[in-house]
């Protein structure tokens, strides 16, 4: 029996060591970027691992120093990439002070509502429990659009694209929007938005809606086209001159290589580092869960309050922010800078994206 039951714990704990390595190698295939996801479960399963076979087996054989060297490291390796995202790390935006004015507030919350859901009335509610400034939906078709006018009836200021391939979007807005644009950056049938909100104050925010495709069998083999479009904004944003605010699935964790090139790119902060992952996606699973909605912002914004919302029976929970315009920010807060590599890996994931759409 304790034989049997240290052979399992040696195949779990090889498997955890060959999961975090994975990611580390170049590839774009799904069955190696899937990896970047489960950081967090990674780690419990290292630790597990190594605490379990300590107890029950030898610590002298050859075999047993390398296993426990490379759960030590993997469980180090993954802590690392997780510490950001508790609240033990220091936080990367700071928080608004509490006499700010709804003037300089905006507030948003993002729900990819899982297209074959039909509990309307859950979003319907959250919404009007909300009232956010700007509600994005992500997934929704013409069924959802129609069904949500009850509520969306009160943001005058829209963009719909109800599509059937669940990529459809929807944004609507109680302040005024203008040049509003959907960009099909990649391939037809998966749209972005890119458009500016005017603040009560008067001033004017850029503001991307993103939902790239999935590196799994059932959407692409590989990330090129979601890295690319990725960074594609990335670049786009570097050349503004507003405050910008990115939001949506990026079908990308907040900690991969990818997201951190978009953010080394963009100059966006992200309001989770330093309070909490935040994991939307899995809903249905509790103990496969990470963070794919997201919420990144230009340093002028400070964060009144983030929330990860209750479920609606999708497989991603909604999440919530509130920032505060604060432009006195530029020397309060450090912006995420680029590296002497960051320009050449940039213009390497977007055209190897542009020749994975092409050959497709």
């Amino acid at each position: 029996m304790k034989k049997a039951a240290i052979t399992i714990v040696q195949a779990l704990g090889t498997f955890a060591i060959l999961a975090t390595a994975l990611p580390l190698l170049p590839m774009e295939e799904w069955y190696v970027r899937v990896f970047d996801f489960p950081r967090m479960q990674l780690l419990f399963l290292a630790l597990f691992s190594l605490i379990l076979y300590l107890w029950l087996g030898s610590k002298h054989r050859k075999r047993d120093k390398f296993l426990l060297t490379g759960l030590s490291i993997a469980i180090i390796y993954q802590a690392i990439n997780i510490y950001p995202y508790t609240a033990l790390a220091p936080v990367q935006v700071k928080q608004a002070k509490q006499d700010n004015t709804q003037q300089d507030e905006l507030s948003i919350m993002v729900s990819n509502v899982l297209m074959t859901n039909e509990s309307y009335d859950k979003l319907i509610g959250l919404t009007q429990e909300r009232n956010p400034d700007i509600l994005l939906l992500l997934e929704s078709d013409s069924v959802w659009q129609q069904a949500l006018q009850p509520t969306t009836q009160q943001y005058p200021y829209r963009v719909e694209i109800p599509l059937s391939n669940t990529y459809g979007m929807h944004l609507y807005s109680q302040l005024p929007l203008r040049q509003k644009r959907v960009n099909y950056l990649l391939e037809e049938g998966i749209p972005s938005i890119k458009t500016y909100v005017e603040l009560r104050n008067g001033m004017w925010v850029e503001l991307h809606a993103v939902h790239p495709k999935p590196p799994v069998p059932t959407e692409d083999p590989n990330s090129r086209k979601r890295d690319a479009e990725i960074v594609m904004i990335a670049s786009d944003i570097a050349d503004s001159n507003y405050p910008v605010v990115v939001a949506g699935d990026f079908n990308d964790v907040a900690w991969s290589q990818t997201t951190e090139l978009f953010q080394e790119v963009s100059s966006l902060m992200d309001p989770r580092i330093g309070r909490g992952l935040f994991s939307t996606f899995n809903a249905k699973y509790p103990l496969l869960r990470w963070p794919l909605d997201h919420i990144f912002h230009s340093d002028h914004f400070k964060l009144v309050h983030i929330e990860r919302l209750p479920d609606i029976d999708s497989d991603h929970f909604p999440i919530y922010i509130r920032l505060s315009f604060a432009p006195e920010n530029e020397y309060e807060q450090e912006e995420p800078k680029p590296d002497e590599d960051t320009h050449e890996e940039a213009v390497e994931t977007i055209q190897e994206g542009i020749e994975e759409a092409q050959e497709n």
